[in-house]
């Protein structure tokens, strides 16, 4: 009978035991009678309960964070979408409510046309985001020349380029190969260069130039642009980030960001140096050559 009631008294004080714990848990706090490194019943329960507890203060914080993400992104298309829908409608409101001349109607007609395409590419590029972001893209990559990859990123800013007088030129071993999908790729690199022909006055320059590092392919991209100050060198990566000194160029401020989301997704990374009034130059690394080749065989041979 006595064993009985001792088993009886020691599984109530164990009992109790883990109800503190929990009690304290559950008031956020760590337990007063937690000794982890003691060889008992009642520290073995405790410390899955506090794992437990972890993963669930974790997951909380998680989801706090994504809401907010969430919160902050809905914020910032609606921002986005306003100013193009205002214009829209103002516009038609003067076509449906006035008498005007013919070419007055053209002009109203083409700048709403203007604002569609802004609300078209706006989607595009929030398409584009939240692939990026929720990881549902998919990237092809294999070892390819950067020759090509160039090339085909340089098709699209060559017209505007032009109208500028900007003069374009490109340094790249056509041998020179890197780690990468070069659809993807050569649209990162295509956002920089539209960034820079945009923000380079007249008669500028722009020079490419890609470089064999050990681990990496360097891809250089200077412009003669208005610069960037050192202490705006992380927002210009940041989702629709635009500068004051910007606020008067087309633009969402996605470019960059979706630049750096695709480099970094294919385990490079982009680095920013320049100086007010005289440039900027981006460089963007992609991987190597035979670092790539090193890196495939060491994930098959985890399987």
């Amino acid at each position: 009978m006595r064993k009985f009631r001792r088993f009886c008294k020691r599984e109530s004080d164990l009992a109790n035991e883990i109800c503190e714990t929990i009690e304290a848990l559950m008031r956020g706090e760590e337990p007063g009678n937690y000794h982890p490194y003691e060889d008992t019943q009642l520290a073995k329960v405790q410390t899955r309960l506090m794992q437990y507890h972890r993963i669930v203060r974790e997951s909380e914080q998680q989801n706090r964070a994504d809401r907010q993400r969430l919160q902050e992104l809905l914020s910032d298309i609606s921002h986005q979408v306003k100013t193009p829908l205002a214009n829209i409608r103002m516009f038609m409101n003067i076509l449906q409510e006035r008498e005007l001349p013919v070419q007055k109607q053209r002009e109203f007609l083409s700048t709403m046309n203007g604002q569609v395409d802004k609300l078209d590419f706006l989607m595009y590029s929030l398409i584009k985001m939240s692939r990026l972001e929720s990881g549902t893209f998919a990237v092809n990559m294999e070892e390819q020349t950067v020759y090509e990859t160039i090339a085909e990123a340089l098709n699209g800013v060559f017209a505007k380029a032009q109208m500028k007088n900007i003069q374009i030129e490109a340094q790249c071993d056509t041998d020179l190969t890197a780690y990468h999908d070069p659809r993807w790729t050569a649209e990162a690199l295509g956002n920089i260069l539209d960034n820079a022909v945009k923000y380079t006055p007249e008669g500028g320059q722009i020079r490419i130039r890609a470089l064999p590092w050990q681990l990496y392919t360097r891809i250089e991209i200077e412009d003669t642009g208005i610069g960037i100050r050192e202490e705006h060198y992380h927002d210009v990566f940041k989702r629709f980030y635009r500068s004051q000194e910007n606020a008067g160029e087309e633009g969402i401020g996605l470019g960059l960001y979706l630049a750096r989301c695709i480099v970094s997704r294919q385990e490079g990374y982009i680095s920013v140096r320049s100086q007010v009034g005289k440039g900027t130059v981006f460089s963007v690394f992609l991987v190597a050559h035979g670092a790539g080749r090193n890196r495939r065989m060491d994930q098959e041979a985890l399987f």
